[in-house]
């Protein structure tokens, strides 16, 4: 069942996006994982492409527009929209799945649904700390960098302007699970119907502090995070307010050996 994620984020360093994208994280305490030297070390596997910039220059590109509209200068602007399409791990098995078609769709997904933003789309296929679902991050900069036709979404004419911001509203939201249902239909994956809403719902902060409370009892226990089961975060009853995913204002390029 694929599901998406959706993360505003008010962090001014577009660079630590491109860091926790190319980089091991641990995701469970949202740190990078260093190796022996203190140095940040690459994904084992993972597929980067830019939209409207280069992958590689994603964070200055994005400070340039910024400037040249004189947005995303205060500390309460949201700088960034982060979506995340991840998809059943059944899907690897059952349908072929792999990285190469996951990036393929979220592409495909980014180009329809946000035009005329600078966009990074990346995809990782070791899920959350190695669980092996195979997930997609589009990273997106809350500004628009060109002008786009007015699109089944939009509900203003700013919506359509370069220089204003990505404005989600109930119905854009709807449109973009309708829009990730039908194309993994269409790709005869495993998908729910994201647009029922579960009787029940948690933020994923109360999920991981359910989480952390579960380890420190462990702990306590002499039981080992290690030996520890995956309990795998409800998707059907995601609600949009997360914490940032790449909190960390670390340098971008890694620290020489």
């Amino acid at each position: 069942m694929a599901i998406l994620k959706h993360i505003a984020s008010k962090n001014a360093n577009y660079g630590s996006a491109i860091d926790y994208l190319k980089y091991q994280h641990d995701e469970f305490h949202l740190v990078p994982i260093l190796d022996e030297n203190g140095n940040m070390m690459l994904r084992d596997e993972f597929y980067l492409e830019g939209l409207n910039c280069d992958p590689e220059t994603f964070d200055l590109e994005c400070e340039l527009l910024n400037q040249e509209y004189n947005k995303n200068n205060t500390y309460d602007e949201i700088k960034s929209h982060h979506y995340i399409i991840s998809h059943d791990p059944r899907d690897n098995a059952d349908h072929d799945l792999t990285g190469e078609c996951a990036q393929a769709i979220g592409l495909e997904y980014a180009k329809a649904n946000f035009p005329g933003h600078q966009a990074l789309v990346c995809t990782h296929t070791d899920g959350n700390n190695g669980t092996g679902n195979i997930h997609t991050h589009i990273i997106i900069n809350s500004l628009r960098k060109s002008d786009i036709e007015p699109q089944t979404y939009t509900e203003r004419p700013i919506d359509c302007k370069a220089g204003y911001k990505h404005h989600l509203t109930k119905d854009y939201l709807k449109h973009l699970q309708k829009s990730l249902m039908d194309i993994c239909q269409r790709e005869g994956l495993h998908q729910v119907d994201l647009l029922s809403p579960a009787a029940d719902k948690i933020t994923q902060q109360e999920y991981h502090a359910q989480r952390r409370g579960q380890l420190n009892l462990d702990i306590a226990n002499g039981i080992s995070e290690l030996h520890t089961p995956h309990v795998p975060f409800p998707a059907h009853r995601f609600r949009s307010v997360q914490p940032d995913p790449y909190p960390c204002r670390f340098s971008r390029a890694p620290p020489l050996p």
